[in-house]
């Protein structure tokens, strides 16, 4: 029998990691993409504008929902014993079984709610006002667990056999990361091996949210290469309480203090054939697939905190009064309110948009999806820290010392803490810039890629040549001018009485195309060296996001003009936040070709080096004893099992 891949066994080469990330990505583009076209120069506000809306049933089931969520929210989440506790309290699970919660995105004829991506984001964003790790819980649940793959690529046996546990009964974790394999998954070493007709598994799993409590996984494992056997990383439906599942460790964390995740040992663990998602080797397909909409539910969350802070920080600065009048009347503060305002309408708006297109299936949204999580995972946390700063010392209070001196438990400290994780978890802030390059820089790969490809012959180099310069020769005249520089263009945009947002999508066209222009003079400079570039290619990408960020907003205001009744103040808003976003376009651009890159890259150095551990002197480490990354070598549990099964 073929042996488990121990942790050394399990390195890979630089070349060998970036071909299995390749290989799992999309490779084709099948349907229009609003934010690939913005990244090749080309604004098409017509796959945004007008802004999509949900179906009449659609939205009677959707609020009808979410009228009885915020009745559970107000009467049976209690926030403060959360976090007190470190854990969500079974009868509050038991009470959102109850309600429907755990089948909100699986189909009604399995017992779901069978809502869509709109309503469902809109309950995750309120049931994690109430308690984020409650959100979490939801959200690992349905948007990476077992529903979401298995809706996309399950079978009907298995459709039939674990969605309906998992609309009402069963709570399923996603399992990918390991103790040395984050977003590197060619390291992988948890094994599945065939046995007849089962795998047997063997490894360890490194934060398995949910996984403390779950009855259901989804596992991440690599299938040996044999005979009848195409092997590769793979994807499994595991049952939680097969022998040979031990659940050695429940983590803490600073923030999401309820939060069932834990360390996961397999043991030769038994998983039938049929419990195999899609065919061998096709696992980091099906994870990055579930992830193009699975990635809208921390929008969804920092969408929640950022309605909070707002909240929270307008009637702090009525009430609070500093030198003869309300904070939030100075402009120091008032500065952080509107900053705080703004951007809670754009994240709003491009977590809407996102979730709409989800919804219709007319675009491919991985990328927007993607842009949507590394852009609100970053401004919440910004929100949520300048309320802290508006609050000043009671920010930094706990909500639990604030009320036991007889003020209001404000937790602002707590949603400092709890948002952070969003930067890491479902893809570091650091690995979505590469990610979503990647995608940004795809058409010019497929016609140049093989010009800067090392590895290619002269004739192949040669073909490549040929092809980029006819489509270069198509493309790089479109990039001089556009309607950007046309004074009247968009002028629906600009409708009597509201403010002026024509001109920020004339701004945005034309920074499309300056980024475009940006990005190929980047690939010329550097052309095979361009992927080692990230500064550069992080701060493309935050470009994009910004652009992303402000046309969802002027299409918003459009809707909220002709739909609702705030169309004046959603006008205010949109300009706002335009406005503030171009002041940071205009610095990112200056940053793409001055910047301290390659000062830093050469301080990054001497720090590895050893040259500068004389400026660590005159200090007390009170790290604990113990390796940087635990042992993960497969084999028997030394640890007590604690899953904590709910019924």
């Amino acid at each position: 029998m073929t042996q488990p891949a121990t942790a050394s066994q399990s390195r890979v080469s630089e070349k060998e990691a970036r071909q299995v990330a390749e290989a799992a990505r999309e490779q084709d583009w099948r349907k229009p993409s609003f934010a690939k076209e913005l990244f090749l120069g080309r604004f098409r506000l017509d796959l945004v504008h007008p802004h999509p809306t949900p179906a009449d049933e659609d939205a009677r089931r959707g609020e009808a929902f979410l009228a009885k969520l915020r009745d559970f929210c107000e009467q049976h989440i209690d926030n403060a014993l959360i976090e007190r506790e470190a854990r969500i309290p079974d009868e509050t699970i038991a009470g959102l079984k109850d309600l429907g919660a755990l089948g909100m995105k699986i189909g009604t004829e399995y017992g779901g709610l069978g809502l869509t991506q709109v309503y469902y984001n809109k309950a995750l964003a309120l049931v994690g006002s109430a308690n984020p790790a409650v959100g979490a819980l939801l959200s690992a649940h349905q948007s990476i667990g077992v529903p979401q793959p298995l809706k996309l690529f399950g079978t009907k046996e298995q459709k039939d056999a674990f969605l309906p546990r998992c609309a009402r009964t069963d709570i399923s974790a996603f399992l990918l990361t390991e103790p040395d394999v984050g977003s590197d998954p060619a390291r992988m070493a948890t094994v599945a091996v065939p046995e007849g007709d089962d795998y047997l598994l063997d490894g360890v799993k490194l934060w398995t949210t949910n996984g403390v409590v779950a009855d259901l996984l989804v596992v991440m494992a690599r299938v040996p290469r044999s005979e009848g056997h195409k092997g590769g990383i793979t994807a499994f439906v595991v049952e939680a309480d097969s022998p040979g599942i031990t659940v050695e460790n429940r983590n803490a964390f600073m923030g999401l203090r309820g939060l069932e995740n834990g360390v996961t040992r397999f043991h030769r663990v038994h998983v039938p054939a049929a419990n195999r998602i899609g065919p061998e080797g096709s696992g980091l397909k099906i994870a990055l697939t579930t992830l193009n909409t699975g990635r809208l539910s921390l929008p969804a969350l920092c969408v929640g905190a950022g309605k909070w802070c707002l909240r929270i920080g307008r009637e702090w600065g009525a009430v609070r009064e500093q030198w003869g009048r309300p904070v939030a009347r100075h402009e120091a503060v008032g500065a952080k309110l509107s900053f705080i305002a703004a951007t809670t309408f754009a994240l709003e708006a491009v977590l809407d948009l996102s979730s709409q297109m989800a919804d219709e299936d007319r675009n491919d949204i991985r990328i927007e999806a993607a842009l949507a999580k590394l852009y609100a995972s970053e401004m919440a946390s910004l929100m949520a820290d300048e309320l802290l700063q508006i609050r000043g010392g009671r920010g930094y209070e706990t909500a639990a010392s604030l009320a036991a001196r007889g003020e209001r438990a404000v937790p602002t400290e707590q949603m400092v803490r709890d948002l952070r994780i969003n930067r890491i978890f479902e893809g570091s802030t650091e690995i979505m810039h590469l990610l979503i390059a990647r995608e940004a820089v795809d058409a010019h790969l497929k016609v140049a890629g093989d010009l800067i490809d090392p590895d290619k012959s002269l004739s192949d180099k040669a073909r490549a040549g040929a092809k980029a310069g006819g489509f270069y020769a198509r493309w790089l005249p479109k990039l001089v001018a556009g309607k950007g520089h046309v004074p009247l263009a968009y002028a629906e945009f600009h409708p009597k009485g509201h403010a002026d947002l024509s001109g920020h999508l004339r701004f945005v066209e034309r920074t499309a195309r300056k980024l475009a222009r940006s990005t190929f003079y980047g690939m010329s400079r550097w052309q095979g060296r361009m992927e080692t570039k990230q500064g550069f290619l992080g701060r493309v990408v935050d470009i994009g996001a910004e652009l992303f960020a402000m046309s969802a907003a002027c299409v918003r205001a459009e809707l909220l003009r002709r739909t609702e009744g705030h169309g004046r103040e959603a006008y205010r808003l949109a300009d706002a936040f335009c406005r503030q976003s171009r002041i940071r376009v205009d610095e990112l651009f200056g940053r793409l070709w001055t910047n301290t890159d390659d000062l830093d890259r050469g301080v990054v150095k001497g720090i590895l080096d050893g040259s500068y551990t004389w400026l660590e002197e005159g200090i007390v480490d009170t790290s604990g004893e113990g390796p940087w990354i635990a042992d993960a070598t497969p084999g028997p549990s030394e640890k007590e099992n604690v899953r904590r099964p709910l019924r």
